[in-house]
């Protein structure tokens, strides 16, 4: 019954009264197509290094990261334990500012990280590039790790507490400062393009690709073309209700979303549980 009540919410494509949610579906794929092969091709811009193709914003990540863990001399393997105790709430007093705990703000971190670079990205990554992609995102990773330490440090050393007690913080604080002594355009023009490249992100990379990866997930497991998420207009639905669950949680802003990822890892902490919620 469960089964024939989905196949009712998305008919299959030869019920022609329900095609209009297939054209919807290939008028959205033409809008986008040109506009994602436009921003991919500057963001991933590959000149041939070597005689190979090499993106520039690898480089410029890796880079970052490598002179972060020299600078700061390796702090993401020297003080595990101390950041282990931090997530336990050793350091944590009922008087801190903030609106979310350690725990809660670790988990919020992981759930935006976890699915689209640790899963569907490295899944791309093996595809295109092998098994040895493996190892060298490993390596990125290791490193990459001090970059979100300096992120992370940055946020919380020059951001705000309100007196309702809400807090705002982030990029958008600490950019400005860091480039004000270049004059006060240059560092809006930077701020504002760090918030359109994060919008992009959001849109694009956040919310596209792995709805785009959930879709195509849930249509093999459920039968493939043959299934009921093969018919006419499922991917377009399938979005509609995707979008409404996320929209229930981050629409509540930074305290549900941190509600609802710690308490999902603390589901899977008592089961079993991904070594990023222990």
């Amino acid at each position: 019954m469960p089964h024939r009540a989905a196949a009712l919410l998305t008919p299959k494509a030869t019920d022609g009264e329900w095609g209009w949610l297939a054209r919807i579906e290939d008028a959205i794929n033409s809008a986008f197509d040109p506009v994602a092969a436009a921003v991919t091709s500057v963001i991933f811009f590959a000149p041939s290094i070597a005689g190979t193709e090499f993106p520039l914003i690898v480089l410029w990540l890796v880079a970052a990261a490598i002179i972060f863990t020299i600078y700061f001399k390796g702090i993401q393997f020297v003080s595990w334990r101390t950041s282990l105790d931090l997530v336990r709430g050793k350091f944590s007093r009922a008087s801190d500012p903030g609106e979310v705990t350690h725990f809660q703000a670790l988990s919020s971190a992981v759930s935006g990280t976890v699915g689209l670079g640790n899963i569907a990205g490295v899944g791309a990554a093996v595809t295109i590039g092998g098994p040895g992609a493996t190892f060298w995102m490993i390596v990125a990773g290791l490193f990459g790790m001090c970059t979100k330490f300096v992120e992370c440090t940055l946020g919380v050393k020059y951001r705000e507490v309100h007196e309702d007690g809400s807090v705002t913080g982030g990029p958008f604080r600490y950019l400005p400062i860091a480039f004000e002594r270049f004059g006060g355009g240059v560092s809006r023009v930077l701020t504002l393009v760090f918030a359109v490249a994060l919008f992009l992100f959001g849109a694009v990379g956040g919310n596209m690709f792995q709805a785009n990866q959930t879709f195509a997930q849930a249509r093999e497991v459920t039968g493939g073309d043959d299934g009921f998420l093969g018919s006419s207009g499922s991917a377009l639905v399938f979005g509609i209700v995707l979008a409404a669950l996320v929209g229930a949680v981050i629409l509540g802003g930074i305290t549900s979303i941190a509600q609802v990822t710690s308490g999902w890892c603390r589901s899977w902490r008592s089961s079993t549980s991904p070594p990023a919620c222990w």
